[in-house]
């Protein structure tokens, strides 16, 4: 396949612009692909997010943004962009500016035509070299260099790397390079109802997208290791590389909605501490457990646990307890907070594991003393905490117990509500049965085994009102239905609603209804 360079002319100067681009896409002796033109610096910005841009000529003296702010905000988008300034002034500050801003070239207006077409072929032959190169580094490690490569990055203490591949390194270091591994976030449970043939499938369209990725950012050489994770062995200069590498994990997430993580070693130009650089990535990539995934980590030395185990972890637990009972969702997540504030660091994941397990311990064990089943509650078996051992992170593990105990909370809550409104409606249908007789608060609390107060408490909770209210709207209820047998007299039905004294219920009842008993049957025509 022909090589194709696209080239960008940029000039606020619209006739100058026209100029110079018949002048550029009329050479027919160079590989150009295409020949754009923007008339300002945010256009062409613009302009490279769209199309792919290898070569840039630039006017120096533009309004609003400069040639040379543009230079350095292109160079953000493509590192690898070739940029030669164009400029009217023989300026030796312009060219120093140039140079620091590692301009490939810098042509004086008006621009010769050999000096252009000499400075273009230039370009073009470079550019041709690096791409050869590029593709030269990519076929050259085979599966076996692969391997051994993998290998000596796994010595505890390096050795005399092979010399093929100390070869193939070479090109790497000569600029400074980097060891990052990709791993892939929660492949153990998110994949494990999969059928083998449509995880192939999967595994072969995220290893397509990240070499791609890689290849079309000229990132570097990716290797494909084990159980979804990718080493890459990072070309692109370390300026751009946490960029590169952010956007690596937007457009992987994207894509697939999977999250990736990604340790990072140091850049070095030293074939053994490119070996120290790939432990660095590994251990990078191991506190992902602690600090979080679907993230770049790139110096696990400066890292320090936060999250640690509490040491009252009974007191906290009963605190903890109560506010599930009371369907008190955040002091819960407090007290989750709170047990992972202690001294003691979490380094491992075992930590965790322990302190889930007496967590649990706990509330069951509380829990059957009310008679509650933590289990059973939940649908869990003895064992489903273990479930934990598929996150990767604490911050899962925590999400996942605070998902838990909200649960735990709300039926626990519902619970208790369900069980009071049927002891409610024991006491009530008690007392009707007793309405003939004197009731009191104390009697009906003894007969259910409860202390007054608390009788009192509950009805005034459940019912909004107090028990004395509560037995004399039960009365007058009977009352009502009683009136409405005609053949009874109303100091007969006074008796059989519990009161002695026709007096007092008369007061009662029109107190309650508004009218005497007699009035109440005139109006209800009885």
């Amino acid at each position: 396949m022909a090589m194709e360079i696209n080239v960008l002319l940029v000039d606020d100067e619209v006739v100058d612009l026209e100029w110079l681009r018949r002048r550029v896409a009329g050479n027919e002796h160079l590989p150009l692909h295409n020949v754009r033109t923007a008339t300002s610096g945010f256009a062409a910005l613009k302009m490279m997010e769209q199309y792919p841009v290898d070569i840039i000529l630039s006017d120096i003296r533009m309004p609003i943004m400069s040639g040379m702010e543009f230079a350095r905000k292109a160079k953000e988008i493509n590192p690898e962009v070739h940029i030669v300034f164009i400029s009217g002034h023989q300026d030796f500050n312009y060219a120093k500016e140039a140079i620091q801003l590692s301009a490939s070239g810098y042509l004086l207006k008006p621009v010769d035509d050999d000096e252009l077409n000499h400075m273009l072929s230039g370009l073009c032959a470079k550019i041709e070299k690096e791409r050869k190169q590029h593709i030269s580094l990519s076929e050259t490690l085979t599966l076996v260099n692969q391997e051994l490569l993998l290998r000596w990055f796994n010595e505890a203490t390096p050795g005399q790397v092979e010399t093929h591949i100390q070869s193939f390194l070479v090109p790497y270091l000569q600029d400074a390079s980097a060891v990052a591994i990709v791993e892939i976030d929660d492949m153990a449970w998110k994949i494990e109802s999969w059928t083998e043939e449509k995880r192939s499938v999967w595994s072969s369209s995220a290893n397509h997208f990240i070499r791609k990725f890689a290849h079309d950012q000229n990132l570097g050489m990716v290797i494909t290791t084990y159980d979804y994770h990718f080493v890459i062995l990072a070309a692109v200069q370390e300026q751009y590389f946490t960029a590169l590498m952010e956007e690596l994990i937007r457009a992987f997430y994207q894509e697939f909605s999977f999250s990736i993580t990604i340790g990072r070693g140091m850049y070095t130009t030293e074939l053994d501490k490119l070996h120290k650089s790939y432990r660095q990535a590994q251990a990078a990539l191991s506190i992902k457990w602690i600090v979080g995934k679907n993230r770049l980590i790139q110096d696990a030395s400066e890292w320090h646990p936060k999250e640690k185990i509490a040491a009252d972890v009974e007191v906290i637990v009963d605190r903890m307890l109560k506010a599930m009972l009371d369907y008190d969702l955040t002091t819960i997540d407090d007290c989750l907070l709170q047990l992972f504030a202690g001294d003691s660091p979490i380094s491992q994941k075992n930590d965790i594991y322990d302190i889930i397990i007496r967590i649990t311990s706990k509330l069951h064990a509380d829990l059957r003393q009310m008679d509650e089943h933590l289990y059973e509650i939940l649908n869990w078996d003895s064992h489903h905490p273990f479930v934990l051992f598929q996150f990767e992170t604490v911050h899962d593990i925590l999400s996942w117990l605070r998902r838990r105990f909200f649960e735990l909370s709300e039926l626990l809550y519902l619970k208790r509500q369900r069980q009071k409104r049927k002891l409610i409606d024991e006491i009530t249908e008690y007392v009707k049965g007793r309405l003939e007789q004197k009731v009191t608060l104390n009697e009906v609390a003894a007969h259910f085994d409860f202390t007054p107060n608390y009788l009192g408490h509950l009805f005034k909770v459940e019912t909004n009102s107090l028990f004395s209210d509560f037995l004399s709207e039960l009365r007058m209820k009977r009352v009502c239905e009683l009136l409405g047998d005609p053949t009874k007299k109303i100091y007969e039905i006074a008796e059989q609603a519990g009161y002695k004294n026709i007096i007092y219920f008369n007061r009662q009842f029109k107190q309650y209804m508004g009218m005497s008993p007699g009035e109440y049957r005139k109006r209800n025509k009885i």
